[in-house]
């Protein structure tokens, strides 16, 4: 049985991603900050089990724990939206970076060993339109830069990726979650759908591209 871990897959697009990726039948593995939401995940999702996995501390400087040390999947779905702007708050800036640059980095560089033994991976950046140049690299604060940065490490890792290793970003679209709010013209569940795909693609996939609605998009 296929391996997955999804970080930040308590709630909202995450929580979506790691239930499809159940009911594909995967093992799946949810990263959260608050353990005492592990057993009603595991109620409701299906997931076999929850790991404390805190992108913003020094978790990233540690080994991943044990039980998560050997994943065929990866779905680097944490992230963090301050609104203040850019440069008011140099704390944020590091934590927006953290979360969504360098946690990403330190989980893709801990499970393509395994990935590579096995010669299959599926690597899925959770990204957003607003990382996008093409699309006039918006949002507030240091999320779009975060975004962007994450769209560039995808290229990156992909063009050195492994036979069988699949790494490819996504955009969600607008989501009706706590970051996107009541006003979003999509469902988690339709937010969660081309990671899902992608995180499943077979052998003559693609790898290296940014895609919205499981239709590629320029970065």
């Amino acid at each position: 049985m296929r391996r997955a871990l999804v970080t930040g897959g308590n709630r909202g697009i995450g929580f979506e991603i790691a239930r499809g990726l159940v009911e594909q039948g995967l093992h799946v593995i949810v990263g959260m900050r608050d353990m005492s939401a592990a057993d009603a995940i595991k109620r409701e999702t299906g997931a076999a089990q929850a790991v404390y996995c805190d992108l913003g501390s020094d978790y990233t400087d540690k080994p991943l724990p044990p039980e998560a040390q050997e994943i065929d999947v990866l779905v680097n779905n944490a992230g963090v939206l301050h609104k203040a702007p850019i440069f008011s708050n140099e704390a944020r800036f590091d934590l927006t970076l953290s979360v969504m640059l360098h946690g990403p980095y330190r989980l893709m560089r801990a499970a393509l060993p395994h990935m590579t033994r096995n010669g299959y991976g599926r690597i899925v950046n959770v990204s957003s339109g607003w990382g996008s140049f093409a699309e006039g690299l918006g949002g507030p604060g240091a999320y779009g830069v975060a975004k962007a940065a994450l769209n560039a490490l995808t290229v990156a890792a992909a063009r050195e990726a492994p036979e069988g290793v699949k790494i490819n970003a996504m955009c969600p679209g607008w989501v009706r979650t706590r970051m996107g709010g009541d006003a979003a013209n999509l469902s988690p569940e339709e937010g969660a759908d081309t990671a899902i795909w992608l995180a499943t693609l077979p052998d003559d996939g693609p790898s290296g591209k940014f895609f919205r609605r499981r239709t590629e998009i320029e970065w």
